[in-house]
């Protein structure tokens, strides 16, 4: 059983490191589109319609699979034998980060029903969310490469 672990092991930590950049990606964008959404809510009524279009098919069909994915894929290599040391500092860092990276995702999903029912935060306020991830990122990658 260990062998059969230990070959699709680069496979499923490749698939990891794919549905993490894309769950990124999403996470960096979103709330950029909801500054723009805040700022132009006062305009005319159609740029705001395709940023609602945007924000929604950017959270349902990339963000959430993506992250869903990065989830499964994140334990299966946490659960592989000898991969992770839980006596040590950085497995305990940075599930702490992904956890507030997940309750970031939920902050945007529900800023994004605020945002389509027509109450937004000022665009300021987006865009000081919006180092909230890069911010956990660099908490993340720190743990994982130093290893401390």
């Amino acid at each position: 059983m260990i062998d059969g672990l230990a070959l699709i092991y680069p496979y499923v930590k490749a698939f990891h490191v794919m549905a993490v950049i894309s769950w990124m990606a999403g996470l960096f964008y979103l709330p950029r589109l909801f500054v723009y959404h805040a700022e132009r809510r006062r305009e005319s009524a159609e740029p705001v319609a395709s940023f609602m279009i945007m924000e929604q098919k950017l959270l349902r069909l990339i963000m959430n699979p993506a992250m869903i994915a990065t989830w499964i894929s994140g334990l299966a290599l946490v659960m592989t034998p000898g991969i992770v040391s839980w006596d040590m500092t950085w497995p305990w860092v940075k599930a702490a980060c992904v956890i507030a990276m997940s309750v970031f995702h939920m902050w945007c999903a529900r800023e994004r029903r605020h945002l389509s029912a027509g109450m937004a935060r000022a665009g300021r306020s987006y865009r000081m969310m919006n180092e909230v991830p890069t911010l956990l990122m660099v908490g993340i990658v720190t743990a994982v490469i130093v290893k401390f």
